[in-house]
């Protein structure tokens, strides 16, 4: 793979692990609101906790990928 094709794969790899962190998260959410509503809050809420990171992240990771493909 010559550099101009590695230069065009990288943020596109980094693009589809960011959809597949969305969806991930998407799944993770319907099972905290199962979890919510059938009275087991507590570990809802650190599911919870554990989401913010990860939408944190996916920030960042959007910000990294599109400088990527400025360059």
């Amino acid at each position: 793979m010559n550099n101009s094709a590695a230069n065009r794969a990288t943020p596109d790899a980094l693009t589809l692990l960011l959809y597949n962190q969305h969806a991930i998260c998407a799944a993770i959410e319907e099972v905290t609101k199962w979890l919510s509503e059938n009275g087991v809050e507590i570990v809802a809420a650190n599911i919870v906790a554990a989401m913010e990171t990860l939408g944190r992240n996916a920030q960042d990771i959007t910000d990294a990928i599109m400088q990527i493909r400025q360059l």
